[in-house]
């Protein structure tokens, strides 16, 4: 057995508990909206490698599929805020056990699911995309893309949810570490899967699996030495009270996500209607939202920014 194997890192009290609360909102927010922000600009630059490649039918088929990346990513944020708040509020109680408890249910919620999620998604994938309002050749690329993306859908949302836990944890930098990581390497490998070896719209959807799988298994090493905690097999067995914890508190936020994939699904529908009976056809209406959705949400990280700063100093 090597010393390694025997040495325990000493668990260490969480920043929360002791430091100045301007600092805390820019250490840990910051990192996030970094996060967000470099999140932001890979949607761009996916949209533009698979616009080059496949045109508007490209475009427009990431576009089909966005609901089911909304869907995961309400789910990710329904039991990662909900495990990182109900952790930091037990952890504040000095309920070492609960918070253990919590943080270890939440990420075997965020897989199980995930597994679940992908599972009926690959079952019944077709209706879902037509339901998200894909047609002819655009539907095939959508089912083609997001076909691939499902395989990925528990690395997904550990890459979403489980920082969330990570930040609670009092690691933000490492957060922000594991989401740009994935997302750096998902802009390299674009250009290198979609061009380089010729695979289009699966090229794109590889290269972003690829991406979470990297993000993913930096989270997993990270869980093998929490700081504030030191969990157990037992922490990742699910029980009734820290999945009704976590629930209560995360189900705000995993709801507000799950509204805007109704919005995006109902956009998408509306859109290719009446994109029909004009003269630019379903395909360029869907295209078009797509990429300013995208574009909008970096505008909408920027501002955040801003918006922290500006708070910070006065």
């Amino acid at each position: 057995m090597s010393i390694l194997e025997n040495y325990e890192i000493p668990q260490q009290k969480n920043p929360l508990e002791t430091e100045n609360i301007g600092k805390l909102i820019a250490r840990y927010s910051l990192p996030a909206i970094a996060s967000s922000l470099v999140n932001s600009i890979y949607n761009i630059v996916d949209q533009i490698f698979v616009g080059n490649s496949i045109g508007e039918l490209g475009n427009a088929a990431t576009n089909v599929s966005f609901p089911f990346v909304l869907v995961v990513a309400a789910m990710a944020m329904t039991f990662g805020i909900g495990g990182a708040s109900a952790f930091s509020l037990y952890l504040g109680g000095k309920q070492e056990k609960k918070a253990k408890s919590v943080a270890g249910n939440a990420m075997t919620l965020m897989l199980l699911t995930g597994v679940v999620a992908g599972i009926i998604t690959l079952i019944f994938l077709k209706p879902i995309l037509i339901a998200f309002g894909g047609r002819g050749q655009t539907l095939e690329y959508a089912i083609e893309y997001t076909r691939i993306i499902a395989v990925g859908t528990p690395l997904a949302m550990l890459g979403t949810g489980a920082s969330q836990l990570i930040r609670a944890d009092g690691s933000p930098q490492y957060a922000m570490i594991s989401t740009l990581s994935g997302a750096v390497l998902n802009c390299i490998l674009d250009p290198v899967l979609i061009f380089g070896f010729g695979m289009g719209m699966a090229g794109a959807a590889y290269a972003t699996v690829i991406g979470q799988l990297v993000s993913a298994i930096l989270i997993l090493l990270y869980f093998r030495r929490f700081k504030t905690v030191k969990l157990e097999v037992k922490d990742y067995l699910l029980t009734v009270d820290s999945v009704l914890r976590i629930l209560k508190i995360g189900i705000a936020a995993g709801a507000m996500q799950f509204a805007s994939t109704i919005v995006s699904i109902v956009l998408n529908n509306v859109l290719g209607y009446y994109g029909e009976l004009s003269k630019y056809g379903r395909d360029i209406p869907l295209a078009c939202v797509g990429i300013i959705t995208k574009v909008c949400a970096l505008f909408d990280g920027v501002a955040l920014v801003f918006h922290l700063l500006i708070n910070s100093t006065f």
